[in-house]
C-alpha cells in the first residue's frame, strides 16, 4: 500500500506493507515524475484510490479566481493528470482497479456549492468517459459518492454533519465499499456506488 500527501507526517501507524509517498496535488508538474519513480519501485501497482480534495463553498463572487483555479486543480485536474501517468502500465496487468472517491455533489448542485460541485460533477463524467475508453482493457473504473463523512474535511469549514450516529457516513463504510470492489467478480464491473447517511443532518459552526 502507497499513501500519496502533500503531508506524510500525518501516516501517525507504521506498518512494514505501508509506503509513504509525498506528492502535493496543487503541483501538477510534480505528478508524471514521481509517478514514473513510483512505477519503477513499485512495479506490482495494481490498483489505485482517488481520494484527494477538499471543500470549499460560498457564493462564486466570493471566490477569488486563484482559489477557483486551486480548488479544480486539486479536486479534479490533477486526478486526471495521475490516470494518466498510471493508465498505460495499468493496462499492462491483468487485472487492475482505479476507484475514485466523488460526493453526492456529483449528483445534484447546490447554492454556494457552485466551484465544489462543477469539480465533482466533472469528476463524474470523467470517470464515465474513461469507463468506455478502457471497456476492452483489464482496466476496471468505479466511483463512489459519499454523502457528509465524518472525517476532519470539515475543520475549515463553517458546517459539519449533525452529532447523532446516522447523520454522517464513517471513514470505515467507505473503506468497505472500497473493498467489496475490489474482491468482486473480475468478470463485472461496478460503475458508481451513492452512499448516503441515514439522516441527514448538517449543523452550522458559531
Amino acid at each position: 500500500m502507497i499513501g500519496c500527501s502533500r503531508d506524510c507526517s500525518q501516516f501517525i501507524k507504521a506498518h512494514s506493507h505501508f509506503h509513504p509517498l509525498p506528492i502535493d496535488f496543487s503541483q501538477l508538474a510534480e505528478i508524471a515524475p514521481k509517478i514514473k519513480l513510483l512505477e519503477k519501485s513499485h512495479p506490482d501497482l495494481n490498483g489505485v484510490i482517488f481520494s484527494a480534495g477538499f471543500g470549499q463553498f460560498g457564493s462564486l463572487e466570493q471566490f477569488s479566481y486563484s482559489q477557483i483555479e486551486q480548488l479544480i486543480t486539486v479536486n479534479l485536474t490533477s486526478q486526471i493528470f495521475l490516470t494518466r501517468a498510471l493508465l498505460p502500465g495499468l493496462k499492462r496487468k491483468q487485472h487492475s482497479h482505479l476507484i475514485y472517491i466523488g460526493s453526492e455533489a456529483a449528483l445534484n448542485g447546490s447554492r454556494k456549492g457552485t466551484i465544489y460541485c462543477a469539480s465533482k460533477f466533472a469528476l463524474r463524467g470523467f470517470t464515465q468517459g474513461l469507463r468506455e475508453e478502457c471497456n476492452n482493457s483489464t482496466v476496471r473504473i468505479s466511483l463512489i459518492n459519499p454523502g457528509m463523512v465524518k472525517t476532519p474535511f470539515f475543520e475549515k469549514l463553517s458546517f459539519k454533519p449533525g452529532d447523532n450516529p446516522g447523520n454522517a457516513i464513517d471513514a470505515d463504510d467507505i473503506a468497505e465499499t472500497i473493498t467489496y470492489i475490489l474482491n468482486s467478480n473480475p468478470n463485472i464491473v461496478i460503475d458508481e456506488i451513492n452512499l448516503n447517511p441515514s439522516t441527514k443532518v448538517i449543523q452550522f459552526k458559531k
